[in-house]
This record gives C-alpha cells, structure tokens and sequence, in this order.
C-alpha cells in the first residue's frame, strides 16, 4: 500500500472518530434541525418582498453541460479540480461528494464512512480563512503532473490560493477520466 494511502486512510479514520464522537443524538438533532428548514427550491418558490437588483446566483453543477462529456484533456482535469476546491470551500458536500466520489467509495469500503458524514467533518477541520481562499482558488498547471492521458496528479503546490495549504490539511489528488467526466481516486 503506497504511503500516501496509508496516510489518507490514516486521516479519514481519525475523522470518522470525530464524527461518530458527536454520537447519534447529536445526528439526530441535526437531521431534525436540517428537516425543519425549508428546502431551497422552496425557498426559491416563494415571491421575494423586496424585488433583487442583483443577477440570479446559481450553485455550479457537478455535472457537464448537457450531455456532453468533459474535455478529457489537463485543463479538463484542472477545471473539474478546481470546481471541488470552490464546493469545498463553500462547503458544498453535493459537489464535494460528486467529485470525489471514486476515492470516497475506497474510503467508505474500508470502514471509513459515507462521503456526506466524512466531508460534514472535513469542513468543520478546515480554517474560515483556508475556507474562504478555497472559494477562489486556482491550479497553476505547470505544477500538475500527467501520468496518461486519463490519469493527472494534482499536487498541493500546484493550488494557487490566499491561504497556505500543506499535505496534512489539503493534500494531493489523482484524478481519473470515469464515465466522460474527471474524478478524484486517490
């Protein structure tokens, strides 16, 4: 086992113990909580009071556009990695979860946890100041290695961001072409 998956799995299993350390009530409570709020196609339903000046957000969609499949090229792969960080940053576990939905399914087979429970963690880990560098941040693709043409290594030099990240609090992703899409693996 190479020693950077001994090191993930090493890290994922010490999140999955804080995670269970919150215990099932505290679950409980926050599924509670989160069903007690409306869902936001709810919320967007409802008329405004107020009219908004301000153009229409949307939340990027994981997805490609349309039917179409991803550019299986670097800056394919850079673009789909550069989406996880953002969704990481704003703490979108959809997206997160999407993205790295390979290397979270290896995780979660060796005990680990689902990627929701995994990642509901990871975000409480991460710093409002890396949080908010991770909204924006970008790859430099001269840092980013590739090892075939279906398979780049994104190493944590190659994030350009506000805020410092190491290999103990972002650390380096392969990313794989799956099913016309990039996707993390390891």
């Amino acid at each position: 086992m190479r020693a950077r998956t001994l090191m993930s799995v090493a890290v994922m299993g010490c999140v999955a113990l804080l995670a269970s350390a919150c215990g099932p009530a505290k679950a409980e409570e926050d599924a509670d909580a989160k069903n007690s709020q409306p869902s936001a196609s709810k919320r967007a339903e409802e008329p405004s009071a107020t009219p908004s000046t301000a153009p229409p957000t949307e939340k990027p969609s994981a997805e490609p556009p349309g039917d179409r499949p991803a550019p299986r090229t670097k800056e394919g792969a850079i673009q789909r990695y550069e989406q996880y960080l953002h969704a990481l940053g704003r703490e979108d576990i959809d997206t997160v979860c999407e993205v790295a939905g390979p290397a979270a399914k290896k995780a979660e087979d060796q005990g680990i946890g689902p990627c929701t429970s995994t990642y509901a963690t990871v975000f409480q880990m991460i710093s409002p100041a890396q949080k908010q560098a991770l909204k924006t941040a970008t790859v430099d693709p001269q840092r980013v290695n590739v090892r075939t043409p279906d398979k780049i290594e994104m190493p944590v030099q190659a994030v350009n961001a506000s805020a410092t990240f190491s290999e103990s609090d972002l650390g380096s992703y392969t990313l794989e072409y799956l099913k016309n899409d990039w996707f993390i693996t390891d």
